[in-house]
């Protein structure tokens, strides 16, 4: 039987920061494949920890690199995903080894994982789970009981989502957002960490359904995945022909992933870099008085303040990965497309001259000034 989530848990969705750092360092503390253990009064260094973290992800690569050539920049930016507690769409045309990626990468951290192929009969209750009649052990009795569905999972590839309808897309990407599934008048808490990376093809428009922009907002990042270069596709057919590829290895525990997690909070941020991508997601809506010509040329409605949030918590969770307790504005600029790029919406005039949503936002890094002093000036005037 399926453990109900409690009223508090609904009310709230997610339980208080403090109670969660409690369990993590709990969990890291009897983990065996933990690397980050907490000293005597039960404290994580954070220094300490950026170190082994950094180290860790050369660990991660290291191990992907059994069976997965090529796609670092993929790679990178589903790990930040993944450390941010952000959910990752990845855009690509079949065969390029996305599932092989997503199914390696929760091998290396440790988590349980499910795939979901999203076909065009696919039921909500496909994905979450249903409530069955059943032989209750304890009393004997035949009852309904609430069975788990996939969802049910640390790591969840949705493949090719949108060929699903959007009430099926819906029910997966409330899940996303609540942490929590309801089902007969009551709620189950999904297991944590928890995170959806879905797939879908840019080609094939016959019989898919677009996902809405507001859906679409839910994603951190929305992740190009191309094709290998002429060597790594020589590599692949190297590798897989002659089966030299290995198994990855675990390299993170879930209490690890837990307290990364927690750390990438605690990473400081400029005021600097505040007001420097508060002016970089206001600088995409063209309603904006300020906005730069070609905004109001080619862009129908700009990006929301998530897309803010999720540069900064990317930002913060890059800089660890490299060894840093400190986000950078090279952050930022380097996570500014998979964040942007799915939350604006391009008019007829930048489809007719060829602008696609990369072009806008490699324009939008070299106009919007990333200039300290600049910024320093504008808030002591302020």
């Amino acid at each position: 039987m399926a453990k109900k989530a409690t009223k508090k848990t609904t009310k709230k969705k997610t339980a208080s920061r403090t109670s969660k750092v409690g369990a993590a360092k709990e969990l890291a503390a009897t983990a065996k494949k933990s690397i980050l253990q907490p000293d005597e009064a039960g404290e994580i260094d954070d220094v300490a920890a950026v170190k082994k973290l950094h180290d860790a992800r050369d660990a991660i690569v290291s191990e992907l690199r059994k069976n997965i050539v090529g796609m670092d920049q993929v790679i990178d930016e589903v790990l930040i995903a993944i450390f941010s507690r952000g959910h990752g769409l990845l855009e690509g045309v079949p065969g390029l080894a996305k599932t092989l990626l997503v199914s390696s990468i929760a091998k290396t951290l440790s988590l349980s994982f499910k795939r979901i192929q999203f076909t065009p009969d696919l039921m909500p209750s496909d994905i979450t789970g249903s409530e069955l009649l059943q032989d209750d052990p304890e009393t004997r009795e035949r009852k309904f009981m609430f069975t788990k569905g996939p969802i049910f999972s640390n790591l969840v590839l949705a493949d090719e989502i949108n060929r699903t309808p959007p009430k099926t897309q819906a029910a997966l990407l409330e899940a996303m957002q609540e942490k929590i599934v309801s089902a007969g008048g009551d709620d189950y808490a999904l297991d944590a960490p928890f995170f959806v990376l879905a797939t879908q093809n840019p080609l094939e428009q016959e019989g898919t359904y677009t996902l809405p922009e507001a859906q679409l907002d839910r994603f951190m990042f929305k992740i190009h995945v191309g094709y290998p270069s002429q060597q790594e596709e020589i590599d692949i057919m190297r590798n897989v022909t002659s089966g030299s590829g290995g198994s990855p290895q675990e390299v993170l525990s879930k209490a690890d992933i837990l307290l990364l997690q927690d750390l990438v909070g605690r990473v400081p941020v400029a005021p600097h870099i505040f007001q420097y991508v508060a002016a970089l997601v206001r600088a995409t809506r063209p309603s904006e008085e300020n906005a730069p010509g070609f905004i109001k040329d080619f862009v129908s409605w700009g990006c929301g303040p998530r897309a803010g949030l999720n540069l900064i918590t990317g930002a913060k969770a890059r800089a660890i990965l490299r060894g840093r307790f400190g986000a950078s504005l090279e952050d930022v600029q380097a996570l500014a497309a998979p964040v942007l790029r799915h939350r604006m919406g391009l008019n007829f005039a930048a489809q007719a001259e060829g602008v696609d949503a990369d072009h806008v936002v490699g324009r939008l890094l070299e106009e919007i000034p990333s200039d300290k002093e600049l910024y320093e000036k504008e808030e002591a005037s302020a």
